[in-house]
Formats: structure tokens, sequence, C-alpha cells
């Protein structure tokens, strides 16, 4: 497995986060591993996120103001815009995985028929959908800043890659 680190600036619209970037790691899981999709929930809840969906990721703009979050690409393929629309366009395939901060914008531009996303959270909550152009943008900013870091890492446990990089 191999992770990158991306940060993205407070765009006026989609805040992104002041501290800790989004983690793209890739080849998390491979072919060989059979049910992407119960090994990405085994992974996650092993990990402490165990609060877990499937579905797809949403073809627009939007963000968590009260949450991380964790997406695992269990089949297919997907052009992701990270970041607001100014930010990152990223290609992510099976295996694939994205560890999202609160605030830090993400939308689908393409996948194929087939994308299946594992995705979770590290605590019990009602996670929020924010879009562009939300009017509360000071509060939202203050419940991005306060959502703490979570005690593991999903893919890679204490010792992942979020306990070097997501530093406060």
């Amino acid at each position: 497995m191999e992770f990158a680190v991306h940060t993205f600036a407070d765009d006026g619209d989609i805040p992104n986060h002041p501290r800790y970037p989004l983690i793209a790691y890739t080849g998390v899981l491979d072919g060989e591993t059979g049910d992407r999709a119960t090994a990405f929930e085994q992974l996650f809840h092993g990990h402490g996120w165990r609060w877990t969906w499937r579905n797809g990721i949403f073809a627009f703009h939007h963000y968590h103001s009260n949450a991380h979050e964790i997406l695992g690409i269990a089949e297919g393929t997907a052009r992701v815009r990270l970041g607001g629309e100014g930010g990152l366009t990223l290609d992510v395939a099976a295996g694939d995985a994205l560890a999202i901060p609160a605030g830090v914008g993400h939308k689908r531009l393409t996948s194929g028929a087939d994308l299946l996303v594992i995705g979770g959270y590290p605590a019990p909550t009602s996670v929020d959908l924010m879009r562009e152009g939300e009017a509360d943008r000071d509060g939202i900013r203050r419940r991005i800043a306060a959502v703490p870091k979570p005690a593991q890492d999903p893919v890679g446990g204490v010792d992942g890659p979020m306990a070097g990089v997501w530093l406060d």
C-alpha cells in the first residue's frame, strides 16, 4: 500500500480542513482479496471506524462539517474532484481508499456503472451533508475545527499514515 497527502485551502465556499490533509491510499486491497466490500468494512471496523455504509459518491460538491469520512473503493473506478472546484482531480480504483477530513469537499465526476464505495465514520453521529453556498460559514468552520482526530487511521490503525500527517 502507498499513500499520498493533499492539502486544500479554504476557497471561501468549500472550507476544507484548516490542519488535516486528505490521505489517498492506493492498493489497500488487491484483486486476491475476494469480497472487497466486506474486507473494507472489516478493516475500517477493526480500526474503530464502525459506522459504515455502502453506496457511491455524490455527483455534486459536498462535505461534512461534523465528521471525518473514509471511502473505500470496493468495486469499479471513479474520477473525483477533491477540495472544491479548484482542487485536485484524482482517479480511484477498486482497492483504493480516501481519508477525507471534515470540511474537505468531494464530488464524483465520472464512474463506471459498477462503482461500489464503502464509506465510514469514526464515531456515532448524525453526519451532516453540506453543499456549496451554505450560509453559516463561521459556524461551519468552527464545527470543522472542533472535530477530534480519530484514535486510529481507518486503514493502518494506530501506526497508519494519519498518525504522522494529521497533526494538531
